[in-house]
């Protein structure tokens, strides 16, 4: 893989305080759900910062977005149910 690869492929990330604007969250929070495995980040390969997949960013606020319009449960509700058990 050649450099513009490399770069392409980063792009779809977001560091931890871009991820946290994108969600409207404290990065404080996004680190917390990394750790209980609500929203698991991948690591940069040369300096291990926390990186997150913006398509997966995306699909959260689309599943909060439908539990709060339809009054359903949210992937992270389910999440901590399961880890209460």
């Amino acid at each position: 893989m050649d450099r513009n690869d490399s770069q392409n492929q980063l792009s779809k990330y977001l560091t931890v305080q871009h991820a946290a604007e994108f969600l409207g969250v404290s990065t404080s929070t996004l680190r917390n759900w990394d750790r209980t495995g609500k929203l698991k980040a991948t690591r940069h390969p040369f300096n291990m910062y926390r990186l997150y997949l913006q398509s997966d960013l995306e699909k959260i606020l689309q599943d909060l977005a439908r539990g709060a319009k339809n009054n359903e449960k949210t992937l992270f509700d389910k999440i901590d149910r399961e880890k209460r058990k």
